[in-house]
């Protein structure tokens, strides 16, 4: 019998999962709403979603891989830091809850590792993967494996240092990446003219000046962060995700410019940028990936 994972993404606002053969192909999926703030409901919620996909899949039991915000513990068998979030979620054990084999991982290394075995990143090696909405979320992939580093805290690139004199972002950390171009700052970042960058893209498109001068100078400090990047861990790829990267060419052209000023190229060897594959299924797609190389059925 080919074998079956499922997948499941544990989103703020909403659930989703999927159910992959192992080539990768898309068999089943479903989502529902978290409802944030009841733990038993949301837990129960994705309780179901694995026995619906079992269900439709005429079998009793799989390996699962779970994606979520948050730290993993070293063993990623359980979310180990998620403050302010998800109540109920630190440390609670989903092997032990779904009576199955359940791989814990974050949501951003789960979005690259979907991308890396099935995706844009097929076949590379070496991938960076960032995802660009209301925050900046990262993951990397070193010699085909994610690396997650001690803590496993490592591919926080929203957090890295922009701009050292700007201001503090949720970890402490002066004129992060995250507060250049995630969603987040968006009204500080234009001095209250729009709330969201899908309103300043659209001024930026309509040819606004102000807009053009915001965004512009958000895609700059992006590429100076892919420069940054590229500079310390020379990936042969960096994969984009994320709602702002609907910007399409609005952000790619600019930001391939600017790339073009700032990356460091010896060799004429250039590390290229693409758009994610995967949109809203991401996480779970990943999460699937990740329990398939965690464990052979």
């Amino acid at each position: 019998m080919q074998k079956r994972i499922i997948g499941i993404d544990l989103g703020g606002t909403r659930i989703k999962a999927v159910a992959l053969d192992a080539n990768g192909h898309l068999l089943h999926e479903t989502y529902q709403p978290t409802n944030d703030g009841d733990d038993t409901s949301w837990k129960n919620a994705v309780a179901v979603a694995v026995k619906e996909l079992q269900h439709l899949l005429n079998i009793n039991e799989t390996v699962i891989g779970l994606s979520a915000p948050g730290l993993p513990n070293i063993d990623n068998t359980a979310i180990a830091f998620m403050p302010g979030r998800l109540q109920g979620l630190e440390n609670f054990n989903w092997s032990n809850y779904l009576q199955q084999p359940t791989y814990v991982l974050n949501d951003a290394v789960a979005a690259m590792m979907g991308e890396a075995t099935f995706g844009a990143a097929i076949n590379k090696k070496n991938v960076v993967m960032l995802t660009l909405g209301t925050g900046v979320g990262g993951a990397i992939l070193i010699d085909g494996k994610p690396y997650q580093g001690g803590f496993n805290k490592a591919g926080h690139i929203g957090h890295m240092v922009i701009d050292d004199e700007g201001d503090c972002d949720v970890t402490g950390m002066p004129g992060s990446l995250e507060d250049c171009i995630g969603n987040c700052t968006i009204e500080k970042r234009s001095r209250g003219k729009f709330n969201s960058t899908y309103a300043l893209l659209e001024a930026y498109k309509n040819g606004d000046a102000f807009a053009k001068e915001v965004w512009l100078k958000s895609v700059r400090q992006l590429a100076i962060g892919l420069a940054s990047i590229i500079n310390i861990l020379s990936p042969e790829i960096i994969v984009l995700g994320g709602g702002i990267t609907q910007a399409g060419d609005d952000l790619f052209e600019p930001l391939n410019s600017y790339l073009d000023q700032y990356e460091w190229r010896p060799g004429g060897n250039k590390t290229t940028i693409v758009k994610a594959t995967y949109g809203d299924f991401a996480g779970a797609i990943g999460a699937a990936c990740f329990a398939m190389s965690k464990q052979t059925l």
